[in-house]
């Protein structure tokens, strides 16, 4: 099985805090060009500070300028159901390749709760329907055995894990290899090399952003049968995020070493991270350690 690298991609936003379309095109083409696919409106692509409308035509921008170039799934996941269907509904009519769902946010939910949500949206569109689990930013987890129950319905197509943990990465992966049609895909950016070894159907990763070439390269090495090729780009891959993430939290020093390299990216919507000179000074450091700038 041929391993796929996505990477979820950051939203750019003018001065004002509006959309800025055109400079998130420019980053869909920077992905393609190196090999990438695209999860839009993901953790690193401030879904949550999105409006409904805004995701739609979002969407349809990034479906617009990747013309079929490469694979785009997209976050449709609210708190409420209701929502999630609206938005699934919308972006099925778009045309992507995917709907990822993160777990409900802010409400707390059971097992029960969560199955009964993504059952009623695999329901309400044809296009597939990725689960997406992340505890730390939702405080809701798929159990393991809640995403088996799920992966019978025909149109739950897989599981998106960054929830950090490899013991929880490992029981979703035995889940993929014992119902069929499930695919996993690792979000943790230390584990991309280990997951494909694993039996991980590929990644989606933040981390991306900065490094799409490190990371098409694991990707691409690994299908390639080149083993120490992979590693070494997971090296170089797992070195980095060590160093941009220990100075900040991950999605906003993810942005703020893309706006580094390339203004146009803009910051995020407030009350996210503001600009900090002295910590771009040292994002800047980083980037030239490993050549990106």
């Amino acid at each position: 099985m041929t391993k796929e690298a996505y990477v979820a991609l950051v939203t750019c936003f003018n001065q004002d805090e509006t959309l800025n379309y055109e400079a998130t095109r420019k980053q869909v083409r920077r992905q393609i060009d190196a090999g990438n696919n695209i999860l839009c409106a993901g953790t690193n692509g401030d879904f949550s500070a999105l409006t409904f409308d805004e995701k739609v035509k979002l969407t349809a921008e990034v479906v617009n300028e990747a013309k079929g170039r490469c694979k785009v799934i997209v976050n449709a996941g609210m708190p409420a159901t209701f929502e999630t269907v609206m938005l699934s509904k919308e972006f099925d009519r778009i045309g992507v390749d995917g709907i990822a769902v993160i777990t409900p946010f802010f409400i707390a939910c059971t097992q029960d709760g969560l199955e009964r949500h993504y059952l009623t949206v695999a329901d309400s569109v044809n296009t597939p329907i990725y689960l997406y689990d992340i505890p730390a930013r939702t405080q809701n987890h798929i159990e393991p055995e809640t995403a088996r129950r799920l992966a019978a319905h025909p149109n739950i197509a897989g599981i998106k894990d960054s929830g950090g943990q490899q013991e929880t990465l490992e029981a979703y992966m035995q889940v993929g290899k014992e119902m069929d049609n499930f695919d996993v895909y690792s979000g943790p950016d230390h584990l991309v090399h280990w997951a494909l070894q694993n039996g991980a159907a590929g990644c989606i990763s933040g981390l991306g952003n900065v490094l799409p070439n490190v990371l098409a390269e694991i990707v691409s090495c690994f299908n390639a049968g080149d083993e120490e090729g992979a590693a070494k780009a997971q090296e170089i891959y797992g070195n980095f995020r060590k160093d941009l993430y220990g100075l900040g939290f991950p999605p906003a020093m993810v942005k703020r070493a893309l706006w580094v390299m390339d203004p146009s990216v803009g910051a995020s919507r407030q009350p996210a991270l503001l600009p900090d000179a002295a910590q771009d000074k040292q994002v800047e450091a980083l980037l030239k350690k490993y050549g990106q700038i």
